[in-house]
């Protein structure tokens, strides 16, 4: 006999896993998050010092700013004769593309995985991995409407120090996911959190404070998370080893 109670319950589950898996899905293709690197090498023994992957990573960064500071002024030239409407939207839906996928920018491998995350050792308060492209999305939405307040208060232009700033620390950020989800150096990643994404979200709302004091109060959140976020690193740099602050060899791929 079949217990019907049971079998209720037993639907209600799946159907409850079926739409995380369907919420899941949406959250990691609007990011553009991966499940898995292949491609990810451990760090080789002896923790010989890297330092060509130090200075590739300088270059992709100050690569990453230049283009897009340069998309900065060929919008600025692009959209001057443009109507009210267009520019508007224009401007939105750049923001848009900064806010979520500004590592297109990027020469470096910044892309989202979360083979890293997965595989080391966490501490008992760490988020669960879907929490982090969720949370991004939301601070993706801040982003785009405080770069758009800022943007419209200086007479719509573009090429201005607080969005010159902002996408410094885009990049900043990308080239930190590089070192940390792709590469998995959890050394560098904690010097390179701190002194990049978190410092720079802290400089980037200032700067939109002193435009707009709502734009910066919508970045709030974006320098809550980015600390929570320094922190959980150091924790799991604390868990693994600890290994060196600086680069280490990474592990010839294995010739199939």
């Amino acid at each position: 006999m079949i217990d019907s109670n049971g079998s209720n319950l037993a639907a209600t589950m799946a159907e409850k896993t079926n739409l995380f898996g369907k919420v899941e899905s949406m959250v990691n293709a609007i990011m553009g998050v991966r499940l898995d690197d292949a491609t990810q090498l451990p760090a080789a023994e002896g923790r010989q010092a890297d330092w060509s992957a130090l200075g590739r990573y300088v270059v992709g960064t100050l690569a990453q700013i230049g283009l897009m500071i340069i998309s900065l002024w060929g919008l600025q030239q692009l959209t001057q004769a443009w109507s009210e409407t267009v520019k508007v939207g224009a401007a939105i839906a750049f923001f848009i593309v900064l806010a979520i996928r500004s590592r297109l920018f990027s020469p470096l491998n910044n892309a989202r995985t979360r083979t890293t995350y997965s595989n080391v050792k966490r501490p008992g308060w760490a988020p669960p991995p879907l929490a982090f492209p969720i949370i991004w999305m939301s601070i993706g939405v801040l982003r785009v409407v405080s770069s758009y307040l800022v943007w419209q208060a200086l007479g719509q232009t573009y090429l201005t120090w607080p969005l010159a700033i902002f996408i410094i620390h885009l990049a900043l950020g990308d080239t930190w996911n590089t070192v940390f989800t792709v590469e998995g150096r959890l050394g560098l990643a904690v010097p390179v959190v701190i002194l990049g994404p978190l410092v720079s979200s802290v400089v980037v709302t200032v700067s939109y404070w002193q435009v707009v004091p709502l734009a910066g109060q919508l970045l709030l959140p974006m320098v809550i998370w980015l600390a929570v976020a320094s922190a959980l690193v150091i924790s799991i740099w604390q868990l693994n080893d600890r290994e060196p602050w600086y680069p280490l060899m990474l592990d010839e791929p294995s010739q199939g």
